[in-house]
């Protein structure tokens, strides 16, 4: 009698059967391990600062939209999700990239209202905070002028009013800004109860829902971008700031102008190229600080010694010796970056030019995201409200807040390049920066945090190029420099820096505020990085865990 796998006496019909069920199962099981090691269709990545945000690009990444209608629908998610930070109220810088061709930025900048006056104190408060918005006009001239085509502007629209009716759970880090912040939404008389619960705080798990601007957002995807500008939306914000003092006026808006395209500033980093936001944005300051970085450390191992140089030599520059103006900025720019200018800086330091300071911010704060498709594709949209809630002032028939970007001009010197004028736009540090390699996009990145955007896109960027592990040094300690101060994220590396540079310079080691701190050791005052790159001919999505951001690489 034969024996069956067990070595037990059986029949000859059930050890057939036996055998049977084994070859079955057998091939089922190389049938399931095929299956599921099969190599995927990667659609993109999509990165942003709320998981919200980011589902909502992989969703429309499904429907086959491309990276463009993408950008448009996260950012409209963004202004639900991440009130405090971005909205239909403030403005929106965009660089991009169409099939790894070069890239083109997409100048989003607020302007002053007409009716701006110039004798106006620094006190200026809620609607008179406010510049005319810009992102809703972005947002439309990306879908129409990039958009695949494949999905409506009602469509991109739908996450975002469907996370304002039926409510999305706050973050831990939007839990701690509302804590931090929540006492001034509270005291503003001015439309600010509808980001509350109840007249209060949200807490880290509360959903909030937001009808009024979902009601907003649903005109919006009816009658299309125009009624913000020209409808319905456009009466009901000029009447709300006729009403509480502000002045923007109907005409502001019908007069607002597209947005404008504009060739990218551009430096050669080692084999790569790095490309970045024009004026009135800070990208041309993130650059001279790489260059001056590649000098510094010549093809050696990463140095923060170098680093911290760097960041003094570009962010003093920036300070004392500004690009003063937005518009006609190329030769201002090409001096900026040219071997002459690094040479100067390098040898004697900024402070042998000394011109009107820009005025220090107190505060700022931004959105970022980044999102690649697999078309070549590729998008860097760093879009804000100024402060941490803008003007601390919204209408309260339209449900977002407006921006403080007025805060940004400098007051009681008309002299000044950046004097409170009518019509004009705003200082920015948004460096939204795309990198090329052989011609093919390899890094898309940005962050937010006032003047911290451009020491941490700089600073992240040579890392990568330098190291390629973006999901490492996505957690990695960062380092910013303000005037003398020197902000290191990690206080033992104090031991690391070189006395004689500290004597150099006179710097000085500062802590800066950590009440918004997630994990230890990871301060979120240094930005919130949502990067994509691309490593072993693979694209890695990484979200800042400083911040509530999620990445998602999405499969057909």
């Amino acid at each position: 009698m034969p024996k069956n796998f067990f070595g037990r006496k059986k029949d000859c019909f059930m050890d057939f059967n036996f055998i049977r069920k084994w070859v079955v199962g057998y091939l089922v099981m190389i049938m399931v391990l095929s299956c599921s090691t099969k190599e995927k269709n990667v659609l993109g990545v999509v990165s942003s600062a709320t998981p919200e945000a980011s589902k909502v690009g992989e969703q429309i990444l499904k429907m086959g939209g491309n990276s463009f209608d993408a950008a448009v629908a996260v950012s409209f998610a963004l202004a639900v999700t991440e009130p405090a930070m971005s909205g239909l109220g403030g403005g929106t810088q965009i660089l991009l990239s169409t099939k790894n061709q070069t890239p083109v930025a997409i100048n989003g900048t607020t302007f002053s209202p007409r009716g701006t006056l110039v004798d106006s104190q620094d006190t200026l408060s809620y609607h008179r905070r406010s510049t005319v918005p810009s992102t809703v006009k972005v947002l439309d001239y990306l879908y129409r002028n990039y958009g695949s085509g494949n999905v409506s502007w009602e469509e991109l629209l739908q996450p975002a009013i469907e996370l304002a009716e039926k409510g999305y759970e706050v973050g831990p880090f939007r839990s701690k800004v509302y804590q931090k912040y929540g006492d001034r939404l509270k005291s503003s008389p001015f439309g600010t109860d509808l980001f509350l619960l109840q007249g209060e705080v949200p807490k880290s798990g509360q959903k909030i829902k937001q009808q009024v601007l979902a009601k907003t957002l649903r005109r919006l995807a009816t009658h299309g971008a125009d009624d913000f500008y020209k409808g319905e939306i456009a009466n009901t914000i000029a009447e709300d700031m006729q009403k509480n003092g502000g002045w923007i006026s109907l005409k502001d808006l019908e007069e607002f102008p597209e947005p404008k395209v504009l060739e990218p500033l551009t430096i050669q980093y080692g084999e790569h190229r790095v490309y970045s936001q024009p004026p009135p944005c800070g990208g041309w300051t993130a650059l001279l600080i790489l260059e001056l970085l590649e000098q510094k450390i010549q093809n050696q191992e990463w140095d923060k010694n170098a680093l911290i140089e760097a960041l003094y030599l570009g962010q003093n520059d920036r300070r004392l010796n500004p690009v003063t103006d937005l518009i006609e900025y190329d030769s201002l720019v090409e001096t900026k970056l040219g071997k002459d200018h690094i040479e100067k800086l390098m040898e004697i330091g900024p402070d042998s030019i000394k011109v009107s300071e820009v005025q220090e911010k107190k505060t700022g704060e931004t959105t970022h995201f980044s999102i690649v498709d697999n078309q070549g594709n590729a998008i860097a949209v760093t879009a804000s409200i100024n402060a941490y809630f803008g003007s601390l002032a919204a209408s309260e028939k339209l449900g977002f807040l407006y921006n403080s970007y007025m805060d940004d001009f400098v007051f009681e010197k008309p002299e000044h390049p950046f004097a409170l004028r009518p019509n004009a736009m705003a200082y920015s540090s948004m460096s939204p920066t795309i990198v090329q390699k052989n011609a093919e996009n390899v890094l898309v990145i940005g962050s937010p945090g006032s003047s911290r955007i451009i020491s941490t896109v700089a600073q992240l960027t040579a890392k990568w190029i330098n190291q390629k592990d973006i999901t490492a040094l996505i957690s990695s300690n960062r380092i910013h420099v303000n005037r003398k101060r020197v902000y290191l994220e990690k206080k033992s590396d104090t031991l690391e820096i070189n006395n004689d540079l500290i004597k150099k310079y006179d710097l000085e080691f500062r802590v800066p505020d950590e009440s918004l701190i997630l994990k230890d050791g990871l301060n979120p005052y240094y930005g919130g990085v949502h990067a994509i790159a691309k490593e072993d001919s693979v694209w890695i999505g990484a979200a800042d865990p400083r911040r509530d951001g999620l990445y998602i690489t999405v499969f057909d």
